[in-house]
């Protein structure tokens, strides 16, 4: 039998989330690192890495407006959320060379939102064969990188594509 160690998991199924209250309206609040995973902060809106991804620099694009539904944003806000998710795509591809995306929002726990108090946009870098017998039998994902390395090489190759709009 062959064993699949992943000892650093044991973390998330501990504490799975590490603060009280609104883990999306405390994120941009801590200064960006591999505890809040933040990689790039917009005017109305930010971008940080899923702890729980689906696949290698699985993204989520966040207004810092707590709001639960798409229709509770401002245009401004929107459009932000819009040009973070175009250069997320960017960024991705240029740094994993994925061969598709998956965007969108799950609005909603019937949705599938696993945060439902404050929408998030979700940006799922994807390649042939990601959804393979481990996700399907074990219900249990490979990661083959770990997330304080994606967050470094994201917010690295971020900031230097697109600057940070000053503040």
């Amino acid at each position: 039998m062959d064993y699949l160690w992943a000892p650093w998991r044991m973390a998330y199924f501990e504490d799975p989330f590490p603060v009280e209250g609104c883990l999306f309206c405390w994120a941009p609040k801590q200064e960006d690192s591999p505890t809040n995973l933040v990689v790039y902060r917009g005017r109305h809106a930010y971008a940080m890495l899923n702890r729980y991804p689906y696949t290698s620099a699985h993204l989520m694009v966040v207004p810092y407006q707590h709001v639960d539904h798409l229709t509770g944003v401002t245009d401004e806000v929107l459009l932000d959320m819009m040009h973070l998710t175009q250069q997320a795509l960017q960024v991705l591809q240029e740094l994993y060379h994925p061969h598709g995306f998956n965007v969108g929002f799950n609005i909603g726990k019937a949705a599938g939102a696993g945060i439902i108090e404050h929408i998030h946009l979700h940006v799922v870098p994807r390649w042939p064969g990601d959804t393979n017998f481990m996700t399907t039998l074990a219900q249990a994902r490979v990661l083959p990188e770990a997330l304080e390395v994606t967050f470094t090489k994201v917010r690295e190759a971020w900031h230097q594509r697109f600057p940070p709009p000053a503040s």
